[in-house]
This record gives structure tokens, C-alpha cells and sequence, in this order.
């Protein structure tokens, strides 16, 4: 099977075709954003490289794989060769769109930031805590979350993927990925109750 027409069958959703993706081009994929950070001095940053994999994959399937629909396979150049310059450039702009992890001021989709989400409207939160405290906070409450919940709100929240595209990526409902959102905010907020954040 040719480069188009392997690509042909993972755009149509061929199951067969999106595993022989992972298996064929993973290692590849790793190795050149591995490269991106060695090259660049990001040593620091190597603990992204998992992140990184992982939303590119996602970049390549999201808006119903508009990505991969553009490869042409013009000028004889490979799929390979292609996957390896989307790479480049994805984990270049990662790069450059990495903030601290989570910014408890950042907006996120709907104009809303974390903090607001996690504000009670009722109970106002307590004047004397100071932004570091604050953000203090939000790391233990963050780092109690489990892995594919900080994978979740990294996602939805960081890097501004729709709720529609996350429950294309991990085939359920839409009703399942809004309970999934809802409960790891719940979790957050119960968090910062605890630790005195909220009244």
C-alpha cells in the first residue's frame, strides 16, 4: 500500500490504519521532538516529551484530520519525510507557546479562567491569600489529580483542544467528556476548599 492510500484509510477512519500509524511512525515522531529540545539546549524539558507526542497526535486527527487530508505526496516526497517536518514544526510551536504548566489567570475557551471556574460566587475567596499562595495551591491540587486527568485539563484548558475533539480522540459521548470536565473541576474546587482558598 502507497503513502496516499495509506493515508486515504486512516482519514476514512480505518481502525486497521490508525494502529499501523502508531506503530509505523511513533518512534519517529518521538526521536525528532526529542531532537527539537536536544537541539535547541531544552534538556529541562524533556518530561514535555510525552505531552508533546500526545498532542500532536491529536493535532494530526483534529477538524476531522485536515492535516493529513493536505498530504499530497508532491514532488516525490514521502509520508515519513512529511510526518517528520509536521513534527518539527508542532514542537516548535509547543515550545513556543509554553507557559508555566497552568496559569490560574489564563483564559480558557469560553473567556473563563481557572480561577474563575474555581471561584464560589457565594462565598467570596479570602482577600489575605496572595497570588503565589494561590497558584501554590493549585500545583498540590493539580498534582493529586490522576495522570489522564492532568492530561484532560492540559488539554482542554492549556492548550485550548474543544470538548468535541477530545470526545472524537477518546471515542465516547459528549455527555461523557462534559461529566469527565465536570469532575475533575469538582475535584479542584473541593481541593481548594480544603486548603482554605475558598470561605
Amino acid at each position: 500500500m502507497d503513502d496516499l492510500e495509506f493515508v486515504h484509510k486512516f482519514v476514512k477512519g480505518d481502525i486497521q490504519a490508525r494502529e499501523e500509524f502508531l506503530k509505523r511512525y511513533s518512534r519517529l515522531i518521538y526521536n525528532y521532538i526529542y531532537h527539537v529540545l536536544t537541539v535547541k539546549g531544552l534538556k529541562d524539558y524533556l518530561t514535555y516529551v510525552d505531552d508533546i507526542f500526545q498532542g500532536f497526535v491529536l493535532f494530526v486527527i483534529e477538524d476531522d484530520c485536515k492535516r493529513l487530508k493536505s498530504f499530497k505526496a508532491r514532488n516525490n516526497c514521502t509520508f515519513a519525510t512529511w510526518i517528520r517536518q509536521l513534527t518539527i514544526n508542532f514542537t516548535r510551536d509547543y515550545l513556543r507557546k509554553i507557559k508555566p504548566l497552568f496559569s490560574i489567570d489564563a483564559e480558557i475557551n469560553d473567556e473563563q479562567s481557572l480561577k474563575d471556574i474555581l471561584a464560589d460566587n457565594s462565598l467570596p475567596v479570602r482577600e489575605s491569600l496572595s497570588i503565589e499562595e494561590r497558584l501554590r495551591v493549585l500545583d498540590y491540587c493539580i498534582d493529586l489529580l490522576t495522570r489522564d486527568e492532568k492530561y484532560f485539563l492540559e488539554l482542554n484548558f492549556n492548550q485550548g483542544v474543544s470538548l468535541e475533539v477530545l470526545r472524537d480522540y477518546f471515542k465516547v459521548s459528549r455527555g461523557a467528556i462534559d461529566m469527565q470536565k465536570n469532575r475533575i473541576i469538582k475535584k479542584l474546587k473541593e481541593c481548594f476548599k480544603g486548603k482554605g482558598f475558598l470561605s
